[in-house]
């Protein structure tokens, strides 16, 4: 039976290093090159920066062991699923169930992305097209029904998110970030989510500020020129690498004496070793957070995540029902289509030899064939009626062993058989035809005894 498999390398099991020896070559080179397997009949890959992942339908379950092979990457930093298990596995993927932040946004975005990708490459179908529908549907719908994304889990984004439960929000605030390196961007972009009335980035490269300033439509500030804008903002956050501190308490004191008396000056240090003097906080209107504050934050986050993914737990396996439903009806949808198409074919042929006869006798003008087309759709529809109905009920019930007979009996495997030894390598020695099923043999056989 032909059934998703896959192949998982990802940050439970493997090093960036491994991920990045287990991918060869360009997506494309990739996937052109499972495709062309003669036992693969629909792929899709996802690559991002964590994970490496491959969805293969197949008839043969130990496929993606020999690609693993021909990758050279190890199996101990490889979990291989079946049927069930991909499909659990891929909708918990969508609802940010298996990231390293749990709950995080980004995966789905990447999955619709890498998903599109393959499917404009030609090398989807029918079976992982209902499966991606389905996973990203899912995935919205988490987003959409628990707050598992909700809050944030990063150093940056906590120290924004402590900066705002501070100060009863951060609209219409000024900010001032210290520092455009990995941190500073994370809390800048963080920043620029919120309805702030101006971002400020200062960095001791002053380019670099520019860029990050520019990118978030902010300003740049020197960082000589720090002190100068602290009388105008409302929160600092500070995250440089420097080895001595970027705010001392003479210069935050300096710079608050002209301010308001009521207007408060907050100052969030993220950095290690720290930026801003913890004497600092001694000052009038000046409140001082560095990392243990983040933490609390952080943790809190994380323990409310944890308690969301229960709920998207829930929702998978309700969702995971729903889309095996899906697959048995799709597969009595096949049998019973091909199967109302060999019926009209035998309509039509006997419809017409009818005509044909009865115009030997006597002319039969447009009114008497349209009675012979309308007797002979009605015969042929209400002979299927009821084998339709059971065929579907069948599938819903699981009955594949009932669905194989009925294919059998009625020769509906003739283009899957076909389909098959058209993806064979030439070499392979089996022509097409030499693999039709002998239905017609059969069925002369059948005659003989019956005579």
């Amino acid at each position: 039976m032909t059934e998703i498999s896959s192949m998982v390398i990802s940050h439970k099991k493997a090093k960036i290093e491994e991920m990045e020896s287990a991918w060869h070559g360009d997506l494309d080179g990739l996937l052109h090159n499972l495709y062309n397997h003669e036992y693969v009949h629909e792929c899709v890959v996802l690559k991002t920066c964590n994970r490496v992942e491959i969805y293969v339908v197949s008839p043969s379950s130990s496929i993606l062991f020999s690609f693993a092979k021909e990758m050279g990457a190890s199996t101990h930093i490889i979990d291989f699923y079946g049927h069930d298990e991909s499909l659990e596995h891929l909708l918990r993927l969508a609802g940010g169930l298996e990231s390293m932040i749990v709950g995080e946004d980004q995966i789905l975005g990447q999955i619709k992305e890498l998903y599109a990708y393959s499917k404009k490459a030609g090398t989807t179908g029918k079976i992982l097209d209902t499966a991606f529908d389905k996973a990203i549907q899912v995935g919205k719908r988490i987003r959409n029904e628990t707050r598992i994304n909700k809050g944030s889990v990063s150093i940056g984004s906590a120290a924004v998110d402590l900066a705002e439960e501070i100060l009863d929000g951060l609209t219409g605030k000024s900010v001032l970030v210290i520092g455009a390196g990995e941190i500073g961007v994370l809390v800048a972009k963080a920043l620029a989510e919120k309805d702030i009335e101006a971002i400020y980035i200062a960095n001791r490269t002053f380019k670099k500020a520019e860029e990050l300033a520019y990118e978030l439509g902010g300003y740049a500030v020197k960082l000589n020129d720090v002190q100068s804008q602290l009388k105008s903002a409302d929160v600092v956050i500070s995250g440089t690498g420097a080895p001595h501190y970027i705010l001392t308490r003479e210069i935050v004191e300096k710079a608050i004496k002209d301010r308001d008396k009521n207007r408060k000056l907050l100052l969030i240090d993220i950095a290690n070793p720290r930026d801003i003097e913890e004497s600092a906080a001694e000052l009038d209107n000046v409140e001082l957070c560095n990392i243990d504050n983040l933490r609390v934050i952080s943790e809190r986050t994380l323990k409310m995540r944890k308690e969301e993914a229960k709920k998207a737990e829930d929702i998978i396996q309700e969702e995971i029902k729903l889309l095996n439903l899906q697959y048995k009806r799709q597969r009595a949808d096949k049998i019973i289509s091909e199967l109302y198409k060999q019926v009209y074919d035998v309509r039509m042929r006997e419809r017409e030899k009818a005509v044909n006869r009865l115009c030997a006798y006597h002319t039969i003008g447009k009114i008497e064939t349209e009675v012979l087309d309308d007797l002979t759709h009605s015969i042929a529809n209400k002979i299927l009626a009821e084998p339709t109905k059971v065929l579907r009920q069948a599938a819903e019930l699981g009955n594949d062993e009932f669905l194989d007979v009925v294919s059998r009996v009625f020769c509906l495997e003739k283009d899957k058989v076909k389909v098959k030894a058209e993806k064979m390598k030439p070499d392979c020695g089996i022509k097409v035809e030499n693999m039709k099923p002998d239905c017609e043999s059969a069925r002369d056989r059948v005659s003989e005894k019956s005579n």
